[in-house]
């Protein structure tokens, strides 16, 4: 099978998840991502699962970040550790880091400086709120990009102050972003023979996920929620929940009612329109929700879908990742973990007919690829072992004794 990005070095210099991401997503696509971590914990997702760590077991966060790649540590500290990062560089297309701007410039790694050295480098940065402004010197962090966003406030409930999504939803479309960047300027590059840096931010993206909402106050000064100003409703039904929706019907209260086989409520003048079915959808729910409390989860869908309305079951993730439409996808993939049973996790959603994603590495033990990478590079074993007495360097013992036996 041919992999989309075979032959790509990726250099990662990234923690927690909106850089790691990114990495893993150019690995899972065919790139060789070599990740540089420091100090004797690395990374800090694989300390950060604290239930899994203190029973003695590999990080599950750390575990949905960073299948396909090779760990090496170095202290870019020291002399050895970035003439090290330098050999690296040299024969790499992509280097990631979510650094903050100011430690970036004091490691001589900013892209004013490494871009005459390595002028095919691609350079991806991403970064909690931009890279200069009056923020920039904030760390990054997802309900803190919900907070200053907007997306925070933006709830279905009014009622509400506002609600922080406890699931990392901007990390995770910014680690998305940063690779369509980085994939944008290799591609670019193929062309002008220049790499370029590529950079996001929690921020932006944040904002860029109301890209609807920020234009219809811009234009109009209108607020949009798409659950207030549509009808709707979520009904416990026998053995379950489901919720139903009314976004794109002329007359939603007349279906359901038509779905349950009740009196068509629409025909009230309080229900006469689908602002007015909208702004009254409490009381339509009050009279649907003993009806639907009486039919199974499967029924009341059958229902619903015949009538043309918008519907699906309200799962909880475990059901979920258990759902048979997921299998059908193979959204799941099995990834090795060292010193314990395969795991199951995400893989990458987008799908090539011709060069699928694919696990080919297991989640690396911290710094298990230091020798290896470094005899790559050229350097002895006699080198290497200067360079781990220096501490410029660290190697897992497994890895050491593999390579000095």
């Amino acid at each position: 099978m041919s992999r989309a990005l075979e032959g790509i070095r990726v250099v990662e210099l990234c923690e927690i998840m909106q850089g790691p991401l990114a990495g893993q997503t150019l690995g899972d696509l065919g790139a060789d991502v070599v990740k540089v971590e420091r100090g004797e914990r690395g990374d800090a997702m694989r300390t950060l699962d604290r239930e899994a760590v203190d029973n003695g077991h590999v990080s599950s966060y750390f575990v949905a970040l960073n299948r396909n790649k090779r760990s090496v540590v170095l202290d870019l500290k020291t002399a050895g550790g970035r003439e090290i990062l330098h050999r690296l560089l040299a024969d790499a297309d992509v280097l990631v880091h979510n650094y903050r701007p100011h430690a970036i410039r004091r490691l001589g790694l900013s892209y004013a400086d490494l871009a005459p050295r390595y002028p095919r480098l691609v350079y991806g940065s991403a970064s909690g709120f931009g890279a200069t402004g009056p923020l920039a010197h904030k760390p990054g962090q997802d309900m803190l990009a919900q907070t200053v966003s907007g997306l925070a406030r933006a709830v279905g409930d009014p009622r509400l102050a506002s609600y922080l999504n406890p699931t990392a939803q901007v990390d995770y479309a910014s680690g998305m972003g940063l690779v369509q960047g980085i994939l944008a300027a290799l591609l670019e590059r193929e062309r002008s023979g220049r790499g370029q840096e590529v950079h996001v931010n929690l921020l932006d993206t944040a904002v860029a996920m109301q890209m609807l909402e920020a234009a219809a106050h811009s234009m109009y000064a209108e607020e949009l929620n798409w659950v207030t100003q549509w009808y709707g409703g979520t009904f416990r039904t026998t053995d379950g929940v489901v919720t139903v929706l009314g976004l794109f019907r002329d007359n939603a209260v007349r279906l359901i009612c038509d779905a349950l086989e009740i009196p068509d409520l629409s025909l009230r003048p309080e229900l006469a329109t689908t602002e007015l079915q909208a702004r009254n959808k409490d009381f339509v729910n009050e009279v649907v929700a003993p009806v639907v409390a009486g039919l199974s989860t499967a029924e009341a869908l059958g229902r619903f879908e015949a009538a043309d309305l918008l519907c699906a079951p309200q799962l909880a993730l475990p059901e979920t990742l258990q759902h048979p439409q997921i299998a059908a996808n193979e959204l799941l993939v099995d990834v090795d973990v060292p010193g314990q049973d395969r795991a199951r996790v995400v893989g990458y959603p987008v799908r090539l007919s011709r060069s699928r994603a694919d696990v080919r590495r297991a989640v690396p033990r911290l710094g298990q690829h230091t020798c290896e990478v470094l005899a790559e590079l050229g350097y002895s074993p006699w080198q290497i072992a200067e360079f781990t007495r220096q501490g410029a360097v660290r190697a897992d013992h497994i890895a050491q004794e593999e390579i000095h036996p």
